[in-house]
This record gives structure tokens, sequence and C-alpha cells, in this order.
């Protein structure tokens, strides 16, 4: 399915994937995060940018095949949980492969995500949970376990911070959790944060840090790359499934006092999966990444429970056929119409101009980038409006002059003439450059 999505359908490299692939470009060279480089991607996610982009560069191909192999662990993984806490009658594989097809509902949920990589961390949260629900020790390592790992997913991708509340009602409710317990958990949960925010302290970026990755995000236009009715065409057939499959566990199925217990802490956990969602600021397929082992299970547990019969041979075949077919077909249609676009990268003869130089694009074309060096550090454009364009703080005025007087970027695209606006407020700048159309050139 991934050499499909590849090399058959070619889906053009994606406006998140290139902030990503620019800003490990940025950390090789000796940048920091928020502090040389404005965005709001998580630091643990930054630094797999980093890594990745010091072992083979700007490649969405290796993007590809990271993510590949984190999809193939969360499969496992799942499907391992399944099993050993008993949750359906029989030892069975029906989970790994239905979570399987799952990540083909689009093709942005098999890319190096931050969000893909922080809901590793949240299945790794809700395995202890699980184990919860059979061991019920006092003082078991599950309870450190289940804050550390939480912690660390929110440091990946920071919508998934909503999954603390999760992880003390499940386990109040699910797993009773005493007093003692929750305050451990709560601890290890902080444990992450507190670690990220002594190393910006550490090199004099603790404010940027906190800004940029929690409050700014919050506070500026989310991107719509896809539309509410595409993503509820996309979704709609997994949903309707795992309605299915809970009213079959929660009514017709009888269960064990485990099994309930797994299906409450399911029933939560795809509750407070859906709230992570209104702290992303791009609406995007991925950002559903992290329901799906809700999903797998309720889907597995309507397929397990009525293994014979045509109804299920009928449900079963439209969502082993029909889910990658809306996923490919969907994808065909917004290539085909250009809505893609919207989305993902478009590239043309007017980029060209960028090639093999060092650049900063105050908009949102991210195709000059294509062959091309981010300079300055004002990598997401809505967050460096911001900066750019706040006229009240002179410490504010002089750092961003000496960021282009430092790094000198060749050429920069001005699509809604923040540059311009700039240049007035710093005559000192204006002198350095010339102006062609929408675009400044560095004089020689």
């Amino acid at each position: 399915m991934s050499t499909l999505y590849i090399w058959v359908v070619d889906i053009p490299i994606l406006q998140p994937e290139m902030i990503w692939m620019l800003l490990g470009e940025r950390m090789a060279d000796g940048k920091h995060m928020y502090i040389d480089i404005i965005d709001d991607t998580g630091p643990l996610s930054a630094g797999v940018y980093w890594v990745v982009h010091l072992l083979f560069g700007k490649s969405v191909l290796a993007y590809k095949v990271f993510a590949s192999f984190i999809v193939l662990f969360q499969v496992v993984y799942v499907n391992y949980l399944f099993i050993r806490y008993k949750s359906f009658e029989d030892n069975t594989y029906i989970p790994a492969f239905v979570m399987a097809v799952l990540f083909y509902i689009s093709f942005d949920l098999v890319t190096l995500s931050p969000a893909l990589m922080g809901s590793s961390f949240i299945v790794l949260a809700l395995g202890q949970l699980f184990s919860q629900t059979v061991l019920q020790k006092e003082g078991s390592d599950a309870v450190l376990l289940v804050g550390i790992f939480g912690g660390i997913a929110a440091c990946f991708h920071f919508p998934l911070a909503t999954f603390l509340p999760f992880l003390l009602v499940s386990g109040i409710i699910v797993s009773g959790f005493s007093f003692q317990q929750i305050i451990v958990s709560l601890i290890a949960y902080a444990l992450p944060f507190i670690f990220c925010a002594l190393y910006y302290f550490w090199i004099d970026g603790f404010e940027a840090f906190f800004y940029e990755f929690i409050i700014a995000p919050r506070l500026i236009e989310s991107y719509a790359h896809i539309s509410y009715r595409d993503l509820a065409l996309l979704f709609a057939l997994p949903l309707f499934l795992s309605v299915m499959g809970f009213f079959v566990g929660f009514i017709v199925k009888s269960q064990t006092v485990n099994q309930q217990k797994q299906l409450q802490l399911n029933l939560i956990f795809s509750i407070f999966a859906v709230s992570s969602l209104l702290l992303t600021n791009r609406r995007t397929p991925y950002q559903f990444i992290v329901i799906l082992p809700a999903l797998t299970y309720f889907i597995s547990l309507l397929l397990v429970v009525y293994k014979k019969g045509i109804a299920v041979k009928i449900l079963t075949g439209i969502f082993v056929f029909g889910l990658p077919a809306i996923g490919i077909g969907w994808t065909l249609l917004q290539i085909s119409s250009g809505k893609i676009y919207s989305y993902a990268v478009k590239i043309e003869d007017k980029h060209m101009i960028s090639r093999g130089k060092r650049i900063l694009v105050l908009g949102e074309d991210l195709g000059y980038y294509n062959e091309s060096s981010i300079s300055t550090p004002y990598l997401h454009y809505r967050l460096s409006k911001n900066v750019l364009l706040y006229q009240d703080d002179l410490e504010n005025t002089v750092e961003v002059y000496n960021n282009f007087l430092e790094e000198r970027p060749e050429i920069v695209i001005d699509e809604e003439g923040v540059f311009a606006s700039l240049l007035k407020r710093i005559p000192i700048l204006s002198q350095q450059y010339e102006k062609q159309g929408t675009s400044y050139f560095l004089k020689k």
C-alpha cells in the first residue's frame, strides 16, 4: 500500500513535509529550534527531523520509509496488547489486519508527522493502562510509565496534551488508580516537559520555547488544508463500523470484567482523541491518526464476534477493499482537480529563480524552497508575520535586523508586503535589496 501511494499515485510533497525538511536542514546547520527557527513543531519531532536530515538530506522517501516502520510497530504492538490481555475470546491477528488497512484511509497517515511519532507513545501508554485492567497491582511500574509516555507524546505533538485528562479519567474510573498513583503519574507526565524546558532555559531560549510551542500556535489562524466534507468522506466508513462494533460489545456480546474495562477504556480514549483536534492548527487527515487504535478495537470486535454469515462477509469486503479504494480515489480526484495544492506544494517554472540559493518566503507558496535553503529563522510564516510586523518593541526590531544582517537571504519572496513594511521600519536594510515584482534581491 505504501508503494502504491509513493510510486503509483505519485503524491506531491506536502506543505508540512516541506516545513519539516527545512527545519531538519536548519538544525543540521547548527541552529536551535524556537531560537533560530520560528515554528511550532514539537522539540522531540524536531530532533527526529534533524537526525533524518543528517542521514538522508532532504528526502521525502526517507520520511515515508521511517513512517512505515513506525506504522508497523503500532500495528504489531496493538495486536500484541489485545492478545496478551485477552481483549477477545480467541487470540487473533484480525486487529493487526484491521489497523493496517486503517492507516491507508489517507495518504498522509504514512508520512513522518509529529502526530504519528507522538501517537506511538500514546499507544505505549494505552498498553500500560490495559495492563492495569488485568493486574491491578499497587505501585506498579505501569503507573509511572503511563505518565512518562504521555508526556513524551505531547513533546512530539502538543495537541496530544489532551491525553493528560484521559490518563487521569481512565486511571481513576477504569484502572482504579489511588491518589498516590495519580500524583506519581502526574509527576511522570511533567518530566519530559521539564527536561525540554531546562534545555531551552540552559541555552537562553525558554521564553521562545514556551511561546512558540505552546501559546502562539493556538492564537493564529489554522491551516484548512482539507475541507470538513472531505474528512467526513474519508472517515465515514471506519466510524460507522466502529459504532456497530461498540454496540455489539456493549449490548450483544457478553464480556468478562476485564473486557468490559477495556471497552470502557477504548470509549474514553476515542473521546479524548477527538478532543485533541481542538488544539491543532492544521486541518489534515493525519491529525486523526491517534484515534486509530480505538477504531481498530471496535471494528475488530465486530469482525471477531460475527465470524460467519453473509452480512459480516459483505462488511468485511467493503472494509478491506472499499476503505483503500475511497482513500486512493479521493487522492486521485484531488490531484486531477488541482485541489491537492491547498495541502501539497505546487512546483512551477517561476520557482526556478530560487534554485540553489538561500532565500526567505514570506507567504504561503513553499514551492520556492524546492531546490533552495531557508535563510533567517522565519520558517512558519503565520507565526513569523507577527514577529516581523511587531513595531512596539525596539529590542524585537534590532533582533530582526541582526537576523537579516547575519544571514543575508539572497532572495526574499514577499507575497503580502510584510518585507516592504519591514524595510520602511528599518531603512538601512532597504539599501541592501532591490525589488523586482513581489521579490527582493540582495544587491551584489
